[in-house]
This record gives structure tokens, sequence and C-alpha cells, in this order.
């Protein structure tokens, strides 16, 4: 082709070799028999829309909770992000907004206190004004400040919130009795706004030093939430029905660890709860879940009148029990070995006798009738390290050793 317009091939980069061909079938790679199949996926999506517990669907999979949970957050599936508000709640939330705190409505609801923020902000709802303090409100803030009364009391007496309370102390100049140095009024009251909202610890304090207060630390901020009474039950508030599934698991002498995750709750939120709801255990073994038979009072007769006097193992052999389950119980009705020999005054003065005058520890037992071995760990509680020493022709007796002193007296004399 001589047109000036036709296409001219130019080879670039030359030809390589040929792709090699494989020499052999490629393997199949190994089926997991864990592996999550289209089917359970669906339907742990369709259980989890219909915001059912993580144990109800654990059980329903025949899967564990934690291989669940770990799908669950691969999948990044979240609760709520696609449930529509209805107009109960909406109607609900405009009756109570305002009025309650967020915390209770959103647990009332079962949502989260953001999504109740969101809600109220897109309804164009707004918290009315607090009234402004009287002066009798203000005797009572300031006799109680003086008199170390903890601030939530004080808020439930005055009829204000607990915030509200330190706003107001901030704003007459008066600071509680027990609060901590370097506090102050504005940033305590910072630091219940942030506890209200269900923020941690360890998030209050790091806001804190964002917003250009000091950065507290974890357990400063439980200190200080212990002393305005705010430190019990600071989170999201108990529902009735939580309530109910707490005192059943009480009553059925059931494990609170599912009921814990179903909930959401911490192991300390449960015990302050049943403590706060007089719940108390009433499990067949009164003495908890050790392994081993209780203690009758022929048992211990037993103990009293064989331990020391024949070996400790032959004694656990009849009395069906393990060594360590003998030493615990001889240690807890003050019981002492008969085979274990007392320090006597004479045998701690021998003991630093000894020590001063370069005697050998191998000696020195062989004088007290003591094993080497519990000579040397006794020596070195005392303080007392002897090291290595040669022994002496002729080993000393106890009289010997303590003879040893009274010489050293008499030549200091002369």
């Amino acid at each position: 082709m001589t047109d000036d317009t036709a296409p001219i091939i130019v080879e670039l980069v030359p030809l390589a070799a040929p792709v090699p061909k494989a020499s052999a079938p490629l393997g199949e790679m190994q089926y997991r028999s864990d592996s999550w199949t289209p089917q359970e996926v669906r339907t742990l999506r369709q259980l989890f829309n219909d915001d059912t517990p993580l144990p109800e669907i654990s059980e329903a999979l025949g899967r564990g909770l934690q291989g669940v949970r770990d799908k669950v957050c691969t999948l990044g599936l979240r609760r709520h992000s696609t449930r529509p508000w209805s107009e109960l709640e909406d109607h609900e939330l405009i009756q109570t907004y305002g009025q309650e705190p967020a915390a209770t409505i959103a647990a009332r609801l079962g949502r989260s206190c953001g999504a109740v923020y969101t809600r109220a902000a897109f309804l164009g709802l707004s918290e009315e004004a607090a009234p402004p303090w009287t002066p009798w409100e203000d005797a009572q803030l300031r006799a109680a400040f003086a008199a170390d009364i903890p601030t939530a009391q004080v808020a439930l007496i005055i009829g204000r919130p607990h915030a509200g309370v330190y706003s107001r102390a901030g704003k007459l100049g008066i600071k509680h009795a027990s609060t901590p140095k370097g506090w102050t009024n504005a940033e305590i009251e910072r630091a219940i706004e942030l506890v209200q909202a269900g923020h941690t610890y360890t998030q209050i304090g790091t806001i804190l030093g964002t917003e250009g207060f000091a950065a507290r630390t974890k357990s400063s901020l439980q200190a200080l939430m212990q002393r305005t009474g705010q430190g019990k039950g600071w989170g999201r508030v108990w529902m009735p029905e939580e309530d109910e599934l707490l005192i059943k698991a009480y009553r059925d002498n059931a494990s609170l660890t599912p009921l814990r995750n179903r909930l959401g709750r911490s192991v300390f939120s449960i015990r302050w709860r049943a403590e706060y709801l007089n719940l108390r255990g009433t499990h067949a073994r009164s003495k908890g879940f050790r392994l081993g038979p209780d203690w009758s009072e022929a048992d211990e007769a037993w103990l009293r009148r064989d331990y020391g006097k024949i070996p400790t193992s032959e004694l656990a052999r009849q009395m069906g029990r393990t060594r360590a389950a003998i030493f615990t119980r001889a240690n807890i009705l003050g019981l002492v070995h008969e085979g274990r020999q007392r320090w006597t005054p004479e045998h701690l003065a021998a003991l630093r006798i000894a020590h001063e005058h370069g005697i050998s520890l191998t000696d020195l037992a062989a004088a007290l009738g003591r094993e080497v071995g519990a000579l040397h760990k006794y020596a070195g509680k005392q303080g007392l390290v002897f090291g290595r020493r040669p022994r002496r022709p002729q080993p000393p007796t106890l009289a010997d050793i303590l003879n040893l002193s009274e010489a050293a007296k008499g030549e200091g004399e002369g």
C-alpha cells in the first residue's frame, strides 16, 4: 500500500517466549466445613434486620455466638439502620423530648441517643428554656454544697438537672466541699453532660481535652462521678422488661452470661442492678462452685485429730480430698503441722550468730536439726545471706554457736 493514510504496523516490543503451560492439572481448593453458605448469609441478614437477638440468631443458624458476631461485623450490618420512624414514635418523641433525658427516651423506643437527637432536629423540636432560679433554690444550693451533700441528691431536692446544678454553682461562685483539686464547675458540668449522653469515661477524657479542658483519666472521672452521686448506673436506663429478665434469671438460677450478651450490659451493670433489686442467688452449692465436697463438722474433727500426725498425702487419700484441700482447710482452722519446727528465741539467736561468725548454712542446719533448704529460705526472709562458706571439721552444736557470742563479749571486755 502506497497511500499515506494506510496504517503502519510497528513492533514496539519483541514477542516474548510463549507462556509456559501447567505440567499437571491444578488441585482443587480445600473446602472448609465452617464456611458460610449463601443461604446462611441471607438468613442472617433477614433475622438481623428483624432485630432478632444475636443468641437466637446463633441458635437458629447452629453456629457459635462469636462466629455470628464476626460475620455481622464483616457484612457491615447495623441495628436500626433502615427502620423508619412510625407516627406513634414521633408522637411520643414530641410529647417527651425536653421533659425527659434523651437516654431514657432512646431506651424506651429501642433506639440510640444519636437517633433521638437526629429525629428531634428533623421534627424541629427544641428544649424549653429553664425557669430562672429562685432565692429559695439558691439558698438550698449553698447549704447543700457546704454540707457536702451529693449533687445528684441536691438536684432531686431542688428539681433541677444535675448539670444545671453545677452551672448555677459556677455562676454563684461556690464550690462543693468534695470537689477535687483542679476541677472547675464548668468542667464538672460538661463531664456530667457527656456522662448522661452515654459516653464512656475514656471518651469523656478525650472530649474534655479537645474542648480546652484538662485531659482527664478514666480513674479520675470515676472518682468524680462517685463523689457527685453519678457513679453507678450512669449509662443506659434499665427498662422494666430487662428487670423482669434479670429477676427470672436469678429465680431460675440461670447463668447471667447469655442475659448479659442479650441485653448488651456489662458485668458490673448486671451486678449493680441485681444489688439494687436485692436479688440473691439460690444455687444448690451454698459454698459456690468448688469442685470438692463440703467440709462437715465430722471432717473438721477428723482433720484436727490427724493433721501433722500422719503424712498429708495419706490423710488426703483417707479423706478423699487433695493435698491442697487439706492444707487450705488446715490453714483456715489455724492448725499447725507437728512436723514443722517452730522458731524459738535460741534458734533465732543462733541464726544471727552463725551469720556473723562465718558458720556455713549446712553446719547451722545440723545444729538446729532443720533442712538446709527451709533454713536458707527463712534466712533470706530475715535479710541474712550466707553464701558459700567452708564447713568446719567438727560441726558445732547449738550450745557451741551460742557460746561464740559469749566469747566475743568476753574478748571485748578484756
